[in-house]
Order: structure tokens, then C-alpha cells, then sequence
């Protein structure tokens, strides 16, 4: 027979069990506070497209997460095909010429250029130009986005 000692014992246990979760999660992507990423200490990791460097992808003070990448294309080349999700994206294009496609409609950004991707709406991007095109992505989520 199960006792009132049993049942304040396995809650005991179940909330300590939980509690450990929740500070693993934690302890897996500490905060992100004030930082400075310098181009020449990003490791470069080559892709099937071009090339890659990650920044960072952590939660901030008050941010659920922020991600940021460098993407650099080959001519010719997209980085996955047209797609959406529910955080949004900045991204501002360093050198080369891309096609920004945003909901259907397709519009040319050049070196200096900024494309802003809204929440759930679809979007992709293809290096149309004859160089490598490396952009900067900055993908943020806030603490009550729904996924």
C-alpha cells in the first residue's frame, strides 16, 4: 500500500529530478552578455555550397535565443531552399550580389544591402553574381515567441 510518506517522497524526488533538467539546460547555453567576435578568430568550416562561421547562438538578458553566422556562398550557389520560421532574421550582405526572395517576389541585394526576415514568412536566398557572396545572419527569438 502506497502511504502519504511515499507520495511526499516521489514529489520530493520528481521536483528535484525537474530542477536538475532545468539547470542543465541552463548550464548547456549560459547568457550572453557584452562580447566582441573579431573576424580573424572565427573558424571557418567549408559547406557544400561555401563556407561558414558560426558567431555565437545563446539566450541574452532578453532574448530566448540569438544566433548569429557568417555565410559566405559560391556563385550560383543557396544556402537551403525557400523556407520560414517563427523567429525572425536579419541579414546584411558584406560583398557579392544575392536574390532575395520574400513571399513570392524576388528583389537584388548588393554588398552593404540589408534583408529583414519577419516572423513565419517565407524567404530564401541564392548568389547570383560570378564571386562568393558572404552575408552576416543575425537570428533572434524572444522569450515568448510561439513556436
Amino acid at each position: 500500500m502506497i502511504t502519504r510518506r511515499d507520495l511526499v517522497v516521489a514529489a520530493f524526488s520528481a521536483a528535484i529530478a525537474f530542477t536538475g533538467l532545468a539547470l542543465a539546460e541552463t548550464a548547456a547555453k549560459p547568457v550572453l552578455h557584452s562580447s566582441i567576435f573579431n573576424w580573424a578568430d572565427l573558424k571557418v568550416v567549408p559547406t557544400k555550397v561555401g563556407e561558414r562561421r558560426a558567431v555565437c547562438d545563446a539566450p541574452t538578458p532578453t532574448l530566448a535565443n540569438l544566433e548569429i553566422h557568417i555565410t559566405t556562398l559560391n556563385p550560383g550557389e543557396s544556402p537551403h531552399p525557400p523556407h520560414h520560421h517563427a523567429d525572425e532574421e536579419l541579414m546584411i550582405v558584406k560583398e557579392g550580389t544575392l536574390a532575395a526572395l520574400q513571399n513570392g517576389v524576388t528583389n537584388l541585394v548588393t554588398a552593404g544591402g540589408i534583408i529583414f526576415e519577419a516572423s513565419n514568412e517565407t524567404h530564401g536566398l541564392k548568389n547570383i553574381g560570378p564571386n562568393p557572396a558572404t552575408y552576416f545572419v543575425i537570428k533572434f527569438a524572444p522569450h515568448d515567441l510561439v513556436k
